[in-house]
């Protein structure tokens, strides 16, 4: 037994099922129009495509709101805070709190 017997399974080929001299497995006969899923079959799966793509549309515009809003309210935030501070120390600015001589450290002190 080599390699290649073990392919045997994956060769196109009668199987079992297709041997019509094979007295145990009788030839199956069927109307072919039976068989087919026809125009309601069509007709359910494309409602169901249409569907599937108008909530993915729906999901993608639900999810950019989200995510604009949180942005949104970062900058808000970013604003009331930089507002508390200049009411704190009017007059101050984030540049004042260095100390001499470190002006290559571009990142303000709070």
């Amino acid at each position: 037994m080599n390699w290649l017997s073990s392919l045997a399974p994956l060769t196109v080929g009668p199987g079992p099922v297709d041997d019509p001299g094979d007295p145990l497995i009788p030839p199956i006969e069927v109307d072919p129009n039976s068989v087919t899923p026809g125009v309601v079959g069509f007709l359910a799966i494309a409602l169901v495509t249409i569907a599937a793509i108008l909530l993915i549309i729906d999901m993608a515009r639900r999810v950019r709101r989200v995510r604009y809003r949180g942005e949104v309210r970062e900058q808000l935030e970013a604003e009331r805070a930089e507002a508390a501070l200049r009411a704190a120390n009017p007059g101050a600015s984030a540049a004042e709190g260095r100390v001499e001589g470190d002006e290559q450290d571009p990142r303000p002190v709070a």
